[in-house]
């Protein structure tokens, strides 16, 4: 049988795979919101029942406090029992949904066209984002010119008054004048000195700082134009298999009829709970596709009805649904898958290419009476293409009659591991 996806179906395949991850985060955001909701009501119920007693102890006969707190604290359960009741709503409404999608099962298939147009698959053209260097595309800024300090200016003292002594006095005073100026100037010197070592330091700085921004950058160029040769390829590949499938299609090349189904099998998509895996063969002799289809086991079906909660307990406790409603939703899943395998192998199949399906839905799961995993196989049936198209399905037909119809083997109860009677062997029913 074929288990390996070719590189479309692969595709096809992860795209869903993440379709479903998208809604399981959606989900769980959903339950972590309400828990979170029901923490901030905990939260203030404690922050209520501890001022409560601070209020008591600081004022026990205080009758309008305790009045308060009692309301406080009433209001404050209130809440929490509201939060409570709108988590069993959550998981109501969480179940009511898997529930409402495994019986489902069949007719959301019935709204989906399931040919694949495999020209609309290809990627006309590669669209890359833009470069974005950023900090990496500010070059480093220009050094600034040195502006140096005046240099020191020497200034005569004036001759001091009166007449003893003054031309001494003049000379010490123009001495000293002339001493702190040729230190002044010292001091300039070393500043300049200082100021134009620390500016080539800078430069240089600058200029490694630029050098190295320069080749990260053009790192940088390099690595987004390898991603986008590396686009460009996929895309070229992804349109070069297409144009091939198309084309090997065209003349009946049966590998290209199996990646057909495989990319229409990849594309459909069951509900979470209920996962399903294909396995299928094509003889071109005889243009029979055989397909197998393995569903979840019966312990994969939810058992609960509802959840309720129990006030007085604080429990939210699910009940659990009879095993005769058990049986009947999980025999009327594999029934509704089987007849959804062979609706949409013909329906995505326009050209006619298989005229029919021998078709197995099956269970790989621990036989209760061996302890083993075993294969328990459900629905065994064959339909021919011409018989089939001329059905008209849509809710109001019942799965089972319609296998039955058609001349399967079907097990009476799927959901106790019954497998299918052929002892009668399978029909074919005549066109």
């Amino acid at each position: 049988m074929a288990r390996r996806r070719g590189f479309i179906a692969e595709l096809q395949y992860q795209a869903a795979q993440a379709e479903k991850q998208r809604q399981r985060q959606r989900s769980a955001a959903h339950r972590a919101q309400l828990a979170a909701q029901r923490a901030q009501v905990a939260a203030q119920r404690d922050a209520d029942r501890a001022r409560k007693a601070a209020e008591r102890s600081a004022n026990a006969s205080a009758r309008e406090q305790q009045k308060e707190a009692k309301e406080r604290q009433k209001e404050a359960e209130r809440l929490y029992a509201e939060a409570r009741q709108a988590e069993t709503e959550s998981l109501n409404a969480e179940l009511a949904s898997e529930l409402e999608e495994i019986d489902g099962i069949l007719a959301a298939s019935l709204e989906v066209d399931h040919h694949i147009d495999l020209e609309a698959l290809k990627v006309p053209n590669v669209i890359h984002p833009p470069f974005d260097p950023g900090e990496l595309a500010v070059p480093m800024p220009a050094m600034p010119d040195l502006v140096y300090p005046p240099e020191p200016a020497y200034q005569e003292p004036p001759p001091p008054g009166g007449l003893f002594g003054a031309k001494k006095k003049h000379a010490l005073a123009i001495e000293r004048a002339r001493a702190e100026h040729e230190q002044a100037r010292r001091q300039w010197r070393e500043q300049i000195t200082a100021m134009q070592t620390a500016h080539a330091a800078e430069r240089d700085r600058r200029q490694k700082a630029e050098e190295a921004r320069r080749v990260k950058l053009a790192a940088a160029e390099g690595r987004y134009r390898d991603e986008c040769r590396q686009r460009a390829a996929q895309a070229e590949a992804r349109n070069r298999k297409l144009t091939e499938l198309i084309n090997d299609l065209a003349f009946d090349v049966e590998s290209a009829i199996r990646e057909y189904v495989s990319i229409v099998l990849a594309n459909s998509v069951y509900p979470e709970i209920f996962p399903v895996d294909h396995e299928h063969e094509f003889d071109l002799p005889t243009r029979e596709l055989r397909l197998t289809v393995t569903v979840p086991p019966p312990s994969a079906l939810p058992a609960v009805k509802e959840y309720k909660y129990y006030k007085t307990k604080d429990e939210i406790a699910p009940t659990v649904a009879s095993l005769a409603a058990q049986r009947k939703r999980y025999a009327s899943a594999v029934y509704k898958v089987a007849l959804r395998s062979l609706h949409e192998v013909f329906q995505a199949d326009r050209s006619g290419k298989i005229h029919s399906v021998a078709l197995t839905v099956q269970a790989d799961t621990v036989s209760p009476a061996t302890g083993n995993r075993e294969i328990f196989p459900f629905v065994i049936v064959a339909a021919d293409r011409e018989t089939f198209l001329r059905f008209t399905l849509s809710a109001e037909i019942t799965p089972k009659e319609t296998l039955q119809y058609l001349g399967g083997a079907i097990s009476g109860s799927p959901f106790d591991l019954k497998r299918a009677d052929t002892s009668r062997g399978v029909r074919v029913r005549g066109q």
